[in-house]
């Protein structure tokens, strides 16, 4: 019971043991209950929500009222005013100090070198910390000494990332690396559910079920969608620190309250201004394209986007083009087969998804088409970037920093264009360019870009 309570918050019927087992723990003070539903004011004690809206009645046929339930972590199992979240509150679930933890024979480059000292420091001091790395940077390889210090301490770890799929990646990745530590993978659907291990790695969905559970809580992505928007999440993440933890950001771009912060000195921060091929990011072109929906209605692509892909299949070039709809999407797709039936479309309900992409890695479709799901995590060797409809309010400034950042990833090709197609420049599309620049900027005055 300890090892699966230990740092959880679990509804009673989520429990693999009798009663008589729970309330035996219970008499000896092990067991922590909470009420599921605060009245007053109305709250969701598991996922903190307090919007009325997300609240609703039924008659429970446990307790024979008319109660409330919470429907924002309905996913996660019901939580009404008679459920109870139980907590483990005996002895300490103690983990073990692994030696030399890190089984890894890379090398950092100067500017991870200079960030991985200071997350290490910073989960040794358990401080905060904001690693503000450039697309391309490396920033999983940052992580290994600070993982490697909380291991051979004996701490517990969690790395959470708002997607499934950088889950998927990162589990083999830093199991590879750490090969003595047990590693618990935890996404909708998966099997390590009530693993007690010392390092988990998870969607930021799942910390719903955690509870002062981590003595390191690193968050990859963190101006992702959807934690970068939804204030349940953010909680879940706060509540499954322990109250004295590291608390470890990354991202390629911080929102603009937390870039002013870095700037006024009020937040701890390092950045990772370059890539480890010492070569710059792509600065975007920004090309005026006409009023592209009106064109796309008649059938028709703006001349200039449909030469910047003439130019690509002749050349032989493979390039990623984003679109801000489905629809348009769709439409550009039929466009643009005419000239290459192999280009194809994909979007986050494609059934086909992860094979398209297959397919593009090894080079079997020449362009393809794609909406924002694509802006992260993808990495193709030599491919050019575009945006049609670069003004549209989906593309943000973080989604543009991120669309910009598929270009020129690899050491074998460093280089790549980048170009937002628009009926309009927005204030969103400068400031990932300057962002982009400024990057390159202070690259070059650390010394990290050859030229």
């Amino acid at each position: 019971m300890q090892k699966i309570l230990f740092g959880k918050q679990l509804l009673l019927e989520e429990l693999p043991f009798s009663l008589e087992e729970i309330r035996q723990h219970e008499q000896h003070g092990y067991l922590l209950f909470r009420k599921g539903i605060k009245r007053e004011p109305l709250s969701c004690v598991r996922c903190g929500t307090t919007d009325a809206s997300w609240f609703a009645e039924f008659p429970c046929a446990r307790c024979g009222k008319v109660e409330f339930y919470c429907r924002k972590c309905l996913m996660m199992g019901r939580v009404s005013e008679c459920s109870q979240l139980v907590s483990w509150a005996g002895p300490d679930l103690n983990f073990r100090q692994i030696a030399d933890p890190l089984q890894w024979s890379g090398k950092l480059s100067t500017g991870q070198q200079a960030a991985s000292q200071r997350v290490a420091e910073a989960v040794e001091n358990s401080a905060e910390l904001l690693v503000w790395a450039v697309a391309g940077a490396g920033k999983t390889e940052v992580l290994f000494a600070g993982i490697a210090e909380a291991l051979s301490t004996g701490k517990r770890i969690c790395v959470a990332t708002p997607r499934t799929d950088v889950v998927l990646e990162l589990a083999p990745r830093l199991q590879k690396v750490f090969p003595d530590c047990k590693i618990a993978v935890l996404y909708g659907g998966s099997e390590d559910r009530h693993e007690a291990a010392q390092l988990t790695i998870a969607t930021t969905h799942q910390l719903l079920r955690f509870y002062r559970a981590f003595d390191v809580m690193i968050v990859d992505e963190v101006d992702a969608f959807p934690y970068s928007i939804d204030q349940t999440l953010q909680y879940a993440v706060e509540q499954a620190r322990k109250p004295k933890s590291s608390f470890l950001y990354l991202t390629a771009t911080p929102k603009k309250q937390w870039q002013q912060q870095c700037r006024l000195g009020k937040r701890a921060f390092i950045t990772i201004p370059a890539r480890y091929h010492r070569h710059p990011l792509p600065v975007p072109q920004f090309v005026w394209c006409g009023n592209w929906e009106k064109q796309l209605s008649k059938g028709k692509l703006p001349a200039i986007s449909s030469k910047w892909a003439e130019a690509r299949l002749a050349t032989g070039k493979q390039a990623l083009i984003f679109a801000p709809k489905i629809a348009a999407m769709e439409k550009i797709l039929h466009i643009l087969r005419r000239m290459d039936p192999s280009i194809e479309s994909v979007h986050a309900e494609d059934p086909d998804r992860k094979a398209k992409v297959l397919k593009f890695r090894n080079k079997e479709i020449p362009i393809l088409l794609t909406t924002t799901i694509l802006e992260r995590g993808v990495t193709i060797p030599n491919i050019d970037v575009a945006v049609i409809g670069a003004e549209d309010r989906i593309f943000t400034e973080s989604a543009l920093v991120q669309i910009a950042g598929r270009a020129g990833r690899s050491a074998e090709f460093p280089t790549g264009t980048v170009t937002f197609f628009h009926y309009g420049k927005t204030e969103a599309m400068l400031r990932a360019r300057r962002q982009i620049v400024m990057m390159n900027k202070e690259g070059r005055k650390k010394g990290l870009i050859d030229r």
